[in-house]
């Protein structure tokens, strides 16, 4: 089995694609015919006794080959440049026969950098206990397809994503959404991966509303009940200083006695009616 051939290029770059033989220094390229294909139908460049016989138009002046290791080069490298590539090697002999010298494929990988990924996040819901968001992560003008990962506190997560290209040889926009309910501050990472590249962003998505709760909260019970006990005190000490005194006086002096006369009769020894009744009969 033949071992297959692969180069990697980024878009805008010089790439060679190696060939399969290599003329020796004592002959030289007219006495070669050499094919570049890709996708075995379709002729990049031809060389036949030392001259260019064909170049396909998309190629332009953008492609070229060295006359002696017979390695493709294309510059500057693009997306419809990817895929697989044939070089084919006839050596001329006397009589102009021709020999299969070598056939063997190379392929090329193309590869466009994606812009680093955009984190956006949205509030749906806002409550004590979480903030209800949805969090949309998005990239373009890359390729090939790639695929999107996340990470939550660096715990691997999944996005629901989507692509939209043109074709299969077109830049690809990736876009990938997920629905949160955040509890707590938490670090959202967003990575697309292509052809061994990756971009990742990061962003810390925050739970929006707090809700103060006092540690030790009032207890109204406690409060109306003291509030009414002290109420009952300052009442009973308010009738008590003004019917207290008031009641005493009222059996012990008289209202029109003076302070002096009033107190005087107040301490006065009761008169028994024994000696009432002995004055009387005499």
């Amino acid at each position: 089995a033949l071992e297959k051939k692969v180069v990697k290029s980024k878009v805008g770059e010089k790439v060679g694609l190696p060939c399969c033989h290599e003329i020796p220094s004592s002959e030289s390229l007219q006495n070669y015919r050499v094919y570049w294909q890709k996708n075995t139908t379709e002729v990049v460049l031809a060389y036949a006794e030392g001259k260019m016989i064909s170049k396909h138009e998309r190629y332009g002046n953008r492609t070229e080959m060295d006359a002696r290791n017979l390695t493709l080069w294309i510059s500057p490298v693009e997306i419809l440049d990817n895929g697989p590539y044939q070089c084919v090697v006839q050596h001329l002999r006397f009589l102009q026969n021709s020999v299969v010298v070598c056939d063997e494929p190379v392929t090329l990988f193309v590869t466009a950098d994606f812009s680093k990924p955009n984190i956006t996040a949205e509030v749906l819901a806002n409550s004590c206990e979480s903030t209800e968001m949805v969090v949309r992560c998005s990239s373009y003008g890359g390729f090939p397809k790639p695929t999107l990962s996340g990470a939550l506190d660096n715990e691997s997560m999944a996005w629901n994503a989507s692509w939209v290209s043109e074709s299969s040889l077109s830049p690809y926009n990736v876009t990938g959404k997920r629905w949160l309910n955040v509890t707590k501050d938490i670090s959202i990472t967003c990575s697309v991966e292509y052809n061994g590249f990756a971009e990742s962003t990061s962003l810390l998505l925050t739970k929006t509303k707090e809700c103060v709760v006092p540690t030790v909260p009032p207890s109204y019970n406690v409060i109306t009940a003291s509030s009414i006990i002290i109420i009952t005190f300052l009442l009973a000490m308010t009738l008590a200083a003004r019917y207290l005194p008031r009641h005493v006086c009222s059996h012990c002096c008289k209202p029109q006695d003076s302070v002096e006369e009033g107190v005087k009769e107040c301490m006065k020894p009761p008169v028994s009616s024994k000696v009432t009744s002995e004055t009387s009969s005499v």
